[in-house]
């Protein structure tokens, strides 16, 4: 056999092989990217801001289409699913840096906010039974609150624009968050969280949020 018919031969036998495996491989892991850019997603809780609800190096499953099913690999709403709710745990880029954060969704459009020493009112509503508890209620769940740093940033009479959502930390006085960076528009958030699988200390876990 000679050497050109030898080096064609090893190239047929190549092209063989990347159809028959090469190919469906890297379409499996590209369907695998996209299902979890599109369906669902996990991240790991990198500070304190969410205390005690997440405590720092928690991982969390992330709904990816809770409020809207989204082009993979790519941040645009393909099909509208539903809007942040009071109450909800999001995850969303900071607007201030890009930086990807975690946080509670406290108010909506429409809302009228008051923040004093941490504890919220919502449309003249207070959240908490009173001024020294820490546990506020987004109907139907109950949030405790951590305060052992203070409330931090005091907010008095805002309303929230349509399109717009107010996020703060569970740990009030330990937060970058809407006080500090503004106002999130809500199609921009990308998911939300919706048990913690992991947490350290004790491993493997499943805890509702």
């Amino acid at each position: 056999m000679s050497q050109d018919a030898s080096v064609s031969e090893r190239g047929a036998r190549l092209r063989h092989w990347l159809r028959r495996e090469a190919l469906p491989l890297v379409v499996m892991l590209l369907l695998m990217l996209a299902a979890r850019s599109s369906f669902a997603n996990h991240y790991q809780v990198p500070t304190g801001s969410m205390q005690p609800t997440l405590q720092p190096g928690d991982r969390v499953v992330v709904d990816m289409r809770a409020y809207g099913l989204r082009l993979p690999l790519g941040n645009r709403i393909l099909v509208e699913a539903g809007t942040p709710r009071r109450g909800d745990v999001a995850v969303f880029d900071s607007p201030q840096d890009g930086t990807r954060l975690i946080k509670r969704v406290v108010a909506v459009a429409g809302d009228r906010v008051r923040l004093r020493d941490g504890h919220l009112s919502i449309n003249g509503r207070p959240l908490a039974a009173d001024a020294a508890a820490t546990i506020e209620r987004f109907d139907p769940r109950l949030v405790q609150l951590e305060l052992d740093r203070g409330g931090g940033p005091d907010i008095d009479g805002l309303v929230i624009p349509q399109g717009k959502v107010l996020v703060l930390g569970d740990h009030r006085g330990n937060s970058i968050d809407s006080r500090w960076f503004g106002l999130v528009d809500a199609d921009a958030i990308y998911g939300k969280a919706v048990a913690v699988y992991y947490r350290r200390g004790e491993g493997l876990a499943w805890r509702r949020l």
